[in-house]
């Protein structure tokens, strides 16, 4: 066995150098892993947490050409629809899924209405926030600035009108008693009181009021409903705010959702028209809103320069009916010229005049300014569904039968009638 060889002390320390080199890489190893583990931990989520989960579109598959043999084998045919089977099922379900909409449509009606009239509201804003978005304005931040706009001018007029409508209808519950107290002290009615006995019989049916406790009863029943009415009220017109200002920021992704529903081959077609119906509702919304309050305002201004009693008050009512299609103006002159009476039927001739005289100017020269770029729908079309819409939801659907007239006349002539062309 051969000797091992004889290791001189340079030899051992030099072996103790490299050993420690050794060591020190490996520590350095170490702290590098237990590193990298410990922000790995700290990558990691917190035990129970749970990433938020999105709603996405899914990705846009291309066709294929032929369909590959899949490890199973080739899929056979599709069933025939003209299989007794299939039209049997199909039929079922068809028919159960109509019924179960009819229920859910039956058993949500307000709900149905409040979303309908956040979508006219969030359509009617639409056009302001792209106007800003073309002018490089991001949509969130057009969004809020219009918001805060509309909200501005709300709080300025109400601010302004309120006031106003405390101090009058202060004044009509102070001179109440003594528009009655003259009706009473009248020649005219002390003829008819003397021929029929009116005061007699008023006078026998409060007590007849009083001394019923159902009576009583439905009184403050009533009134407790009128205190829903108006609870509810509130509380729809919050639910209303809320869906406009997310119908308003999900706008372009709700239409690429509506687009995607549409087949690939019609899907330009679906989209071209459906803007089009998207912009003209828009533009209905702005123009009628500039058209209410220019009305409202030429009335305020005549009504004051005749002392016409409560003219803020009548004011806002002109400009809440000049958003009904048509009627709306009418009946608004036909109320301030009622009231106006109480002032002398000079003045409400004057009135009836001047007003009814806008009525005409803004037909024939303002509205057709505005409107140009809103919706076009022939008079009698007009007519129909401002009556049709006000009978089924009354204002909010008088509101939105013109523009829901327009979209379903620009639909049947690109549609059917280009259908029908075509044969």
């Amino acid at each position: 066995m051969a000797d091992e060889p004889t290791r001189t002390p340079d030899d051992r320390s030099a072996g103790l150098g490299r050993s420690s080199a050794e060591e020190a890489r490996a520590r350095a190893v170490r702290r590098h892993w237990d590193m990298r583990s410990f922000a790995s931990r700290l990558r990691r989520p917190i035990p129970g947490a749970q990433p938020r989960v999105r709603f996405q579109m899914p990705p846009l598959v291309e066709p294929v050409e032929t369909e590959p043999e899949g490890e199973f084998g080739k899929p056979g045919p599709r069933m025939s629809p003209q299989h007794p089977l299939y039209m049997g099922f199909m039929g079922t379900v068809g028919v159960g899924i109509a019924l179960g909409l009819y229920y859910i449509a039956q058993h949500t009606t307000q709900l149905l209405v409040w979303i309908l009239a956040a979508l006219f509201i969030s359509l009617g804003l639409d056009p302001v926030v792209r106007w800003l978005e073309g002018r490089r304005v991001p949509r969130a931040a057009g969004i809020a600035v219009t918001l805060l706009a509309l909200f501005a001018v709300f709080a300025a007029f109400f601010g302004t009108l309120i006031p106003t409508l405390v101090d009058q209808i202060s004044q009509l519950v102070t001179a109440f008693p003594n528009w009655i107290n003259s009706i009473l002290n009248s020649d005219w009615y002390r003829s008819l009181d003397e021929q029929f006995g009116i005061k007699q019989r008023i006078t026998d049916e409060l007590q007849k009021f009083g001394q019923n406790s159902q009576a009583v009863t439905n009184v403050f029943g009533g009134v407790l409903g009128v205190g829903t009415t108006i609870a509810n009220t509130a509380f729809g017109a919050l639910v209303v705010l809320v869906l406009s200002l997310y119908f308003l920021a999900a706008l372009p992704a709700i239409k690429a959702w509506g687009y995607r529903l549409a087949p690939r081959s019609r899907r330009a077609r679906v989209e071209a028209l459906s803007e089009e119906i998207t912009r003209s509702v828009g533009n209905y919304v702005i123009g009628q809103v500039c058209v209410a309050v220019l009305n409202a305002t030429y009335a305020f201004i005549v009504m004051s320069i005749l002392r016409v009693p409560f003219a803020a008050l009548l004011a806002f009512v002109v400009g809440f009916l000049a958003f009904i299609p048509l009627v709306g103006g009418v009946i608004a002159g036909t109320t301030i010229v009622l009231v106006a009476l109480t002032a002398g039927w000079q003045t409400a001739l004057v009135l009836a005049i001047a007003y009814f005289g806008y009525l005409q100017f803004e037909a024939y020269f303002v509205s057709p300014r505005i409107m140009q770029k809103a919706v076009a729908v022939p008079g009698p079309v007009a007519v129909i569904s401002v009556i049709a819409g006000g009978s089924l939801l009354g204002v909010l659907g008088a509101l939105i039968a013109i523009p829901t007239a327009a979209a379903v006349m620009l639909l049947i002539r690109e549609v059917f009638i280009a259908r029908q062309d075509q044969h």
